[in-house]
This record gives structure tokens, C-alpha cells and sequence, in this order.
């Protein structure tokens, strides 16, 4: 068989649809699979993505708020050091030092603070309102450190408004270069939550806005609780200072909730923003399209195996009857005998094998005796009857399993007798005479005896055609069936013509 037909022949069995039924689906499993992964991942880097620019929004808009703060500090403290300012009544300071630009954002207020934490000047509230100062940390920190800079102080509760406000602030120095007080402008909270507010991160966003020491000043969604706590030691701020800007995903010690942090420091300020999405917000319309898909797809896969199930059971079916069929091809109907096509394929094998083996090949033609007779007198009832028996009888005397019985046509039955010499085929003739003697048909009251066969026996010790073989044995049969019936009668295979005589005392016609 070519390969093509091969491949074609595996491709329509059972098995093999079963296998394509179940991998064709798995593959499609697998590709979809594949696929959510990548939507998956486009999602996070859309979510990522999206988190950078709304931090760069943020972070834009607060470092412009404190730029815009210290440069009103700066101003202030270079107008407070001009000697014309310092001489002039304080109606005049206050007009000239809190201008209607450093006012204009009305968000916190502008003080000039003393050496003694004193407020001798304020945008809002009367000079020295309040009292001392001198506690706050942005006024420790300026008079014991000449070179901070601009400093961003702890969040606090104004002692005057009652809001939590944060300081930015700047040392004045004497002309001498000592300390002479502090320029401090306030930011309200609110001022922060107002700008973190317009950003919407879903039901679990946040906005951290903290210092480099890991004090927070505030958070989105604003908790007062949450002003000025000390995160310090977590490992999330810790990877924040560090790497400065960047993201990753982890789980907040302070919920639990599980997000995408996103984080960046404001300008060149210590602070530092992080803005938070949750992660399940995000994998929200991902779960949902993966569920669908994927019910969907099981459904499939589902259907696809049943139908896989379905064809290979048919193919089964298919095959079984088909070699129903085929044993049918090869089987006679009357005695469930093998028939004459069998017969043909099993000796044309028969013969391949024992002149590749050299081994002999034997062939008995069993024909019943008067068996015309039979039909004639009693009908073909009886006749089929006696082809059944005959059938059942000459079966009991084949014992080797290669050996095998064929009705060959009509009252006519042939025996194949691999691996047998002359000897082992006459013995096995004479026990089938001796089955067929046993044979009684109580339906025509025939006796055991009353039914005999002729043998015609050849063998080939080096067997050529099937039919040379077949040719022998048919002659020897003959000259049974011509030496008085009820006997067999032996040929030998040889290039002239054969002749017969009677093997004394045996029964047995031999040609030679």
C-alpha cells in the first residue's frame, strides 16, 4: 500500500478522529489562552501608561505650586533685607511685601518670623498672632542649619485656622550671616486634595504625597488620620527613594488592597508622589471578556470532544460491520466454513511460506460420495443437512492450529496442511474418514456409514503455482472417486505426467 493511502487509511479510524477531536479544541484553548495573556498585558501597560501621565499631570501641578511659593519666599525675604523696606511704617511693609500676586492663591498665608519665632509680619492675621512659633520643626530647622534651603515642614493643625497646613520656608540671615528668623508660606491640605481630587483612579485608587523621610503629608481619599503618619519603614517607600521614579505592583500595608504603584519625585523637591490603581479595577473588564471567552471556548471544546466521541464511536460501528462484512466475504453460508475466496488467499499464502521456510505443503480434496444420490432421493433439506455435517465432522479431525478446512463449492470441502509431509497428510485423510463414518442424518434415517468422502492428497516439497498444487490434488481426487470412492488417493508433484495405483492395505491410491 502506497503511503498516501496509508496516511489516509490511519486518518479514518477511530482513534485518530478521537485525538483530533480532543487536540483540535486544545489547540484553540491554548491560542485563546495565548491571546487573553497578551490582552492581559496590553491591559497593564494601558493602566501603566495611564498612571504615568496622570503622576506627571500631579506632579507638574504641585511643583509648579511650590515654585511658585518660594518664589514669592525669595521675594520676600530679598524685600525685607532692602533698608528702605526695614524703615518704612508697617502699613507700607505689608503693602509692598504681600502684593496681590503672592496673595492671589488663597490658599494659605506669608509670615516673616523673628529670631525668637515671633511673627512680626503676616499676609492674613495681625503681627505676633499666635504667639511663639519658635517649636515648629521648619524653625528648628533654619536656625540650627544655615544651608537647608527651601525646607517642606511636617504637616500640622494651624494654631490660627484649625487646618492642617503644611510650611515651605527659608531662613533669613543677617547681614553678619546669623540667624535673624524665618519667611514661611503655608499650603493648606485642601489646597493638595483639591488637585489630587480632580484625578479619578476608580473604587481603589490612591495618591500618596510624602516627604523623603517617609512622613506622608496626605493621602487620596483624604483621611485626617493619615496626616503626617510615619511610613517609614515599609518596604514600598523604601523602593520609592531609591529608584526614584518607576512602578510595580504590590500590597499596601495599610488596607491590603493589593495595586499598581506608580511613583516620581516632585522636581527636585524631597518629595515624592505615588499614585495607586487597583489591581482588580484593572483586571476588571479583563476578567470578564476572559470569562466570557472562556465559557465560551469550554462550550466548544465541550461539543467538539462529544462530537470527536460521536464520530469515532460511528467509525467503530463502521469497522465492525466492515469486518463483519469481510469475514462474511470469506465464509460459507451453509457450513460457516471458510469458502473458496479464503481458500484461494490462505493457499496462495500457504505456499509463499513454505517455499520461503523449503518446508512441505499438503492439500486435501475432500468430495462427498453419491452425494447427487442424496439430493435426488431426499431433497436438498437433507442435502444441505449432510453438508452441515460433513462440515462438523471433518473440522473434529483438523487439531493443528495453521491447518485449515474450506468448502471449496458444492458437496466439495479443502484441506491446507502446512509443515506436512505424505505421511502426516495421509494420516490426517484417514481421520477424516474416520470423522465422516460417524456421520448420521436422523432426518432421512440415514446410518453412521451411510455417508462417505473421496480424498484426492498432493504434496509439493518444494511447491511451485497455487495451481499445479491444486491440479494434483484434484486428479488424486479423481482417481479416488474412478478407484471406487471412500478412499484416498495420494499424487506426487512431478514435471511428467502422474499415475495411480492403491497403497496396499491402506486404502490409499498412490500416483506416480
Amino acid at each position: 500500500m502506497s503511503l498516501p493511502r496509508r496516511l489516509l487509511a490511519g486518518l479514518q479510524t477511530a482513534r485518530v478522529w478521537i485525538a483530533l477531536g480532543v487536540l483540535a479544541p486544545l489547540g484553540m484553548l491554548l491560542v485563546s489562552g495565548f491571546m487573553l495573556y497578551e490582552l492581559r498585558r496590553e491591559m497593564w501597560a494601558r493602566a501603566e501608561e495611564t498612571s504615568r501621565n496622570l503622576l506627571k499631570v500631579i506632579e507638574t501641578d504641585i511643583a509648579r505650586n511650590v515654585e511658585i511659593t518660594d518664589q514669592a519666599l525669595r521675594g520676600l525675604i530679598d524685600k525685607v533685607q532692602s533698608p528702605l523696606i526695614a524703615a518704612a511704617p508697617e502699613a507700607v511693609r505689608r503693602m509692598v511685601l504681600f502684593d496681590r500676586v503672592v496673595t492671589a492663591d488663597g490658599s494659605g498665608i506669608l509670615v516673616l518670623f523673628d529670631e525668637q519665632g515671633h511673627g512680626i509680619l503676616n499676609s492674613r492675621y495681625p503681627s505676633g498672632a499666635g504667639g511663639s512659633f519658635a517649636d515648629r520643626d521648619y524653625f528648628q530647622v533654619h536656625r540650627l542649619s544655615p544651608d537647608v534651603g527651601l525646607y517642606v515642614s511636617k504637616p500640622y493643625q494651624s494654631r490660627m485656622s484649625g487646618a492642617y497646613t503644611v510650611a515651605f520656608s527659608r531662613r533669613i540671615s543677617k547681614p553678619d550671616g546669623s540667624f535673624g528668623g524665618v519667611a514661611v508660606a503655608t499650603l493648606k491640605l485642601s489646597h493638595f486634595t483639591h488637585i489630587l481630587a480632580k484625578v479619578d483612579l476608580g473604587q481603589d485608587g490612591s495618591i500618596n504625597l510624602m516627604r523623603q523621610d517617609g512622613i506622608r503629608i496626605v493621602r487620596f481619599p483624604y483621611d485626617v488620620r493619615d496626616v503626617g503618619t510615619d511610613i517609614s519603614g515599609g518596604s514600598n517607600l523604601r523602593r520609592v527613594i531609591v529608584e526614584r521614579n518607576g512602578s510595580f505592583t504590590a500590597r499596601a500595608h495599610r488596607d491590603g488592597i493589593s495595586r499598581l504603584v506608580t511613583f516620581t519625585q516632585v522636581g527636585e523637591l524631597p518629595l515624592f508622589l505615588s499614585l495607586g490603581i487597583g489591581t482588580e479595577a484593572i483586571e476588571a473588564g479583563w476578567r470578564a471578556r476572559a470569562l466570557m471567552i472562556g465559557v465560551m471556548l469550554l462550550a466548544l471544546f465541550g461539543v467538539a470532544v462529544l462530537l470527536a466521541l460521536l464520530c469515532g464511536r460511528e467509525l467503530r460501528r463502521r469497522s465492525a460491520v466492515e469486518a463483519e462484512l469481510g469475514r462474511l466475504s470469506m465464509t460459507d453460508g451453509l457450513t460457516g466454513l471458510p469458502n473458496r475466496r479464503r481458500f484461494d488467499e490462505a493457499l496462495c499464502r500457504a505456499e509463499e511460506t513454505a517455499a520461503d521456510a523449503a518446508r512441505p505443503l499438503a492439500l486435501l480434496i475432500v468430495d462427498a460420495d453419491h452425494f447427487k444420490r442424496f439430493n435426488d432421493r431426499y431433497g436438498h433439506t437433507v442435502g444441505d443437512e449432510i453438508l452441515r455435517g460433513l462440515g462438523r465432522c471433518l473440522s473434529a479431525a483438523i487439531h493443528r492450529p495453521d491447518d485449515l478446512l474450506c468448502r471449496i463449492g458444492g458437496e466439495e470441502f479443502a484441506v491446507i496442511l502446512p509443515d506436512t509431509d505424505a505421511d502426516g497428510a495421509a494420516r490426517v485423510a484417514g481421520r477424516l474418514h474416520d470423522a465422516v463414518a460417524t456421520l448420521a442424518v436422523a432426518s432421512a434415517d440415514l446410518p453412521a456409514g451411510a455417508v462417505t468422502v473421496s480424498i484426492g492428497l498432493a504434496v509439493a516439497a518444494c511447491p511451485g503455482s497455487r495451481a499445479e498444487l491444486y491440479r494434483a490434488a484434484d486428479g488424486a481426487l479423481y482417481a479416488a472417486k474412478n478407484g471406487g470412492r471412500n478412499r484416498t488417493c495420494r499424487a506426487e508433484m512431478r514435471p511428467a505426467a502422474a499415475h495411480l495405483r492403491l497403497v496396499a492395505g491402506t486404502g490409499i491410491a498412490e500416483a506416480s
